[in-house]
């Protein structure tokens, strides 16, 4: 069962996905950062299958979802001071932790920061754009206006249900697409954070053991990019698979991130989530 919870962040209340098992947990615990601009949601049926043994996590990324907005367009440093307070005030000692496109550059630099505390890192796609391409994605991100005619979100819903629509019912994608509306006009803020994120640096100073997951969605060539500035680890393509995998197939994406995490089992002893 997925119980919702509350933390104080830097700039408010950051709201929280948590499952874990009704017995003693087996596993070390896993934070999962969802992707921009998106919410904990997408990680729910994950979160499910991880959580039957050991505690799984999903926050909402500040400014998304059910969490506080910080007061000014925040940078993916500022998102990680946010997990790090969320893992804080959970008490979780260690950590793995699960990272989707804009979540995966959080999950990096958290990573980067805390490496006695941070086991383990997947990055779910590795979005290493080109100077050309930078542009371009700045551009196609960029904060479009609000048109009285709602034709804005017909745009925004006709790309997202092109990319969703393979491994999601209607109603699922409905949902996650109604929850990616609730950052309201700072819906941009996310990505902007991502663009200005240099992971080609980042991510080669990152010792801990990392894994990329190259789903066959919009940063499938991007991604592609990753094995040369992987030192610790390697990558898995999976191609046929976009997004809404997660809640395609949970067991079998539950099952490669366990295989991964749990090379070095901690003792079992007991864990709970307050």
């Amino acid at each position: 069962m997925i119980r919702r919870i509350y933390v104080d962040g830097p700039h408010g209340q950051i709201h929280l996905r948590v499952a874990q098992p009704e017995s003693a947990a087996s596993g070390r615990p896993v934070m999962c950062f969802h992707m921009s601009p998106n919410s904990g949601l997408v990680f729910e049926s994950l979160l499910e299958e991880l959580g039957r043994d050991r505690i799984a996590v999903a926050p909402d990324t500040p400014g998304f979802g059910a969490s506080d907005a910080p007061p000014q367009p925040p940078e993916i440093e500022d998102y990680a001071d946010a997990m790090e307070a969320v893992a804080d005030q959970l008490g979780l000692e260690q950590i793995d932790l699960v990272g989707y496109h804009t979540g995966s550059k959080t999950a990096v630099e958290l990573g980067l920061r805390r490496s006695d505390q941070v086991r383990h890192v997947v990055m779910i796609s590795a979005p290493l754009f080109t100077d050309e391409e930078l542009k371009e994605f700045r551009s196609l991100y960029a904060p479009k206006a609000i048109a009285e005619d709602g034709s804005h979100l017909v745009r925004r819903w006709t790309g997202f249900i092109s990319w969703h629509r393979h491994h999601h019912s209607l109603e699922k994608a409905a949902a996650i697409f109604t929850e990616s509306l609730r950052g309201g006009d700072k819906y941009w803020w996310g990505h902007r954070a991502a663009f200005n994120y240099p992971l080609w640096k980042r991510m080669p100073a990152l010792k801990v053991p990392l894994l990329v997951l190259n789903p066959q969605d919009d940063l499938w060539d991007q991604s592609a990019r990753a094995p040369e500035l992987i030192r610790n680890g390697g990558m898995v393509n999976l191609p046929g698979w976009g997004h809404g995998f997660l809640d395609a197939y949970p067991s079998i994406a539950g099952g490669m991130l366990r295989e991964f995490f749990d090379q070095d089992r901690l003792p079992e002893t007991p864990a709970e989530c307050g």
